[in-house]
C-alpha cells in the first residue's frame, strides 16, 4: 500500500523506545568541570594559585560547564575562573567563548561585575599579569562597555603594569563605535603621551567611527594622515570611507575617491577591488541611476576587476526594480559573463529569486523554466522558491513535473523536507498517487523523515480520496 510506503517516511526515533544510557558514556569534560567547580568552592584565598593546584586538563567544553554552574548566584567566582582559564598556556578563549561568557554571567546587563573582580584581584593581592587585564578588556568589548573598559584601562597602573597598544586599541574602538568620537580621539592622543603610537587597527576604528557618524571630511583626513605615522592606507581603510561617502548620497565625490584609488595603486596597495567597485555600483543602483552603475561595472572589466556573485545581484536587482526592459536584463547577463567571475546560472538564478521576492511570479517563472530548456542549471536556492511558490498556488502537478526535471540534471537543491512534505500533501489530497508514491520513494532514497502529524495528515488525506485501486496499483513499485 502507498499509505505503507509513506509511513515509512515517520522519523524513526517515533518507532523506536529510547536505549538506556551506560554511566560509561559521559563525557570526562563534566567530571573535569565538576573537579573544578568543587575546587571553587573550597578557595579562601588566593584563587588564582589554588584553582592551578588542581591540575585539570581545560578545554572550552569544560570552561563552558563551570561557569554555568557559576548561574545564577556566583558570577563573581565563574567570571574569575573564566579569566584564569584565559590566562593558561594551553588555553586560548575564542570570540565563541567570550560571548557564552557574557551571557552565562551576564555581563551586559550587571556590568559592576568587571569591577568587582578587578578590586578582588587587588583586595587578595593576586598575581594580575598584562594577559589577564587584557581579557578582562576583551570581556568588556563584547558586552560593549566602553566606560568600563576606560575604568580598567585605568587600573593597569595599581598593578604596576605598562598600558600597551592593544589594550589601547580595544577601549577607543569601544567609543568609536559608541559614537563618542571625542573620547576616542582623546585617547588616540595619549597614547602618543606615554610612547605608544596608534597602528592600523587604532586607525581604522577612528576611521569607522567617523563614517558612521557621517563625518567623511574628517575621517579621510585621518585617513590622510596614516602615512605620516608609518601606517599604509590599504584597500580595506578606503574602501571603508567609499562606503561612508556612499551612504552620504554625494555620488559625485565617490566618483572622485574612486578614481584617486584607481589613480594611487602603483604597489597594489590601494588598487580598488571587487568589493570597492560593488559598493559603488550598489550606491547607484540605489538611487535608481542604472546607466551610472554599468559605466562603473565597465570600469571594473577595464582594470581586470571580476565582478563576482554580489555585483551581479546588485545589477540585476537594480535593473529589475528600476523596470528596464527585459532585453537589459539579457544584455546585462551577457555582459556579466563575458567579464568572468560569474556564470550564467548563477545570474539567472540571481534574476529568478529577484523576481519572486518582487512579486513578479510569471517573469519568474518564465526565466526559470527557460533556464531548464536551454539546460542552464538553476541553483538551489532558485529551486526552492520557485517549488514553494508553486505549491502556494496549488499548482501540485507542475511543480511534481518540475522537480522531476530537476533531479534528472542532478541538481543540489535546497528544498527541505517542509516543502517536499507540502507537496505530497497536496499530491495525496487532490488523488495524484502515482506522482505522491515516487516523491515518497525519492524522500526515502534522501533519508527524509516527516514529523509523525505529517504523516497522518498524508495518510488521512489518501484514505478521504477513495481511489484505492489507483493506490494498489503502485504502493508495490
Amino acid at each position: 500500500m502507498l499509505i505503507h510506503l509513506i509511513s515509512r517516511l515517520a522519523s524513526p526515533s517515533l518507532r523506536s523506545q529510547p536505549s538506556k544510557i551506560s554511566p560509561l558514556q559521559f563525557s570526562t569534560t563534566v567530571s573535569a568541570a565538576e573537579r573544578l567547580y568543587n575546587h571553587l568552592q573550597g578557595c579562601t584565598t588566593n584563587l588564582e594559585k589554588e584553582l592551578a593546584s588542581a591540575k585539570v586538563k581545560l578545554d572550552s567544553s569544560c570552561i563552558n560547564e563551570v561557569i554555568k554552574r557559576c548561574h545564577p548566584n556566583q558570577f563573581q567566582l565563574g567570571l574569575r575562573f573564566f579569566i584564569w582559564a584565559g590566562t593558561q598556556s594551553d588555553q586560548r578563549h575564542s570570540s565563541y567563548m567570550y560571548s557564552k561568557a557574557c551571557d552565562f554571567l551576564e555581563i551586559r546587563t550587571n556590568p559592576d561585575l568587571i569591577k568587582d573582580v578587578v578590586e578582588a584581584y587587588r583586595k587578595d593581592k593576586s598575581f594580575v599579569s598584562v594577559k589577564t587585564m587584557r581579557i578582562v578588556l576583551t570581556l568588556c568589548n563584547e558586552a560593549k562597555l566602553a566606560d568600563e573598559a576606560l575604568w580598567v584601562l585605568r587600573k593597569f597602573s595599581e598593578f604596576d603594569l605598562c598600558v600597551d597598544t592593544v589594550s589601547y586599541n580595544l577601549v577607543i574602538r569601544l567609543f568609536a563605535d559608541k559614537g563618542d568620537l571625542s573620547m576616542a580621539d582623546m585617547l588616540m592622543k595619549e597614547m602618543h603621551c606615554i610612547d605608544l603610537y596608534p597602528d592600523v587597527i587604532t586607525y581604522t576604528s577612528m576611521i569607522n567611527g567617523y563614517c558612521n557618524a557621517g563625518k567623511i571630511d574628517e575621517a579621510w583626513k585621518l585617513a590622510k594622515s596614516m602615512s605620516k605615522h608609518g601606517c599604509v592606507v590599504n584597500t580595506v581603510t578606503y574602501s571603508r570611507i567609499l562606503e561612508g561617502v556612499c551612504k552620504s548620497g554625494d555620488m559625485e565625490t565617490v566618483l572622485e575617491l574612486l578614481g584617486e584609488m584607481e589613480k594611487e595603486d602603483g604597489d597594489g596597495v590601494i588598487s580598488p577591488n571587487t568589493v570597492t567597485y560593488t559598493l559603488v555600483i550598489q550606491a547607484f543602483c540605489e538611487k535608481k541611476l542604472i546607466r551610472e552603475a554599468l559605466l562603473v561595472l565597465d570600469r571594473m572589466g577595464d582594470r581586470g576587476c571580476l565582478p563576482n556573485h554580489v555585483t551581479a545581484s546588485v545589477l540585476i536587482q537594480g535593473v529589475l526594480k528600476n523596470d528596464e526592459d527585459v532585453k537589459d536584463l539579457y544584455e546585462l547577463i551577457d555582459k556579466l559573463v563575458k567579464l568572468g567571475g560569474v556564470s550564467l546560472s548563477e545570474c539567472f538564478s540571481c534574476a529568478t529569486v529577484s523576481l519572486i521576492r518582487m512579486k513578479r511570479w510569471e517573469e519568474a517563472e518564465k526565466i526559470f523554466r527557460m533556464m531548464l530548456v536551454r539546460e542552464i542549471r538553476p541553483d538551489g536556492l532558485a529551486c526552492s522558491l520557485v517549488f514553494r511558490e508553486l505549491c502556494l498556488l496549488e499548482r501540485y502537478i507542475d511543480c511534481f513535473l518540475l522537480y522531476q526535471e530537476i533531479e534528472k540534471a542532478g541538481v543540489k537543491s535546497t528544498i527541505d523536507s517542509e516543502i517536499h512534505t507540502v507537496l505530497l500533501l497536496g499530491l495525496c489530497q487532490h488523488g495524484c498517487s502515482w506522482e505522491a508514491a515516487k516523491l515518497a520513494k525519492s524522500m526515502l532514497d534522501k533519508k527524509m523523515r516527516l514529523k509523525f502529524s505529517h504523516v497522518e495528515k498524508i495518510i488521512e488525506a489518501l484514505k478521504k480520496t477513495g481511489d484505492e485501486d489507483l493506490m494498489r496499483r503502485f504502493s508495490t513499485d
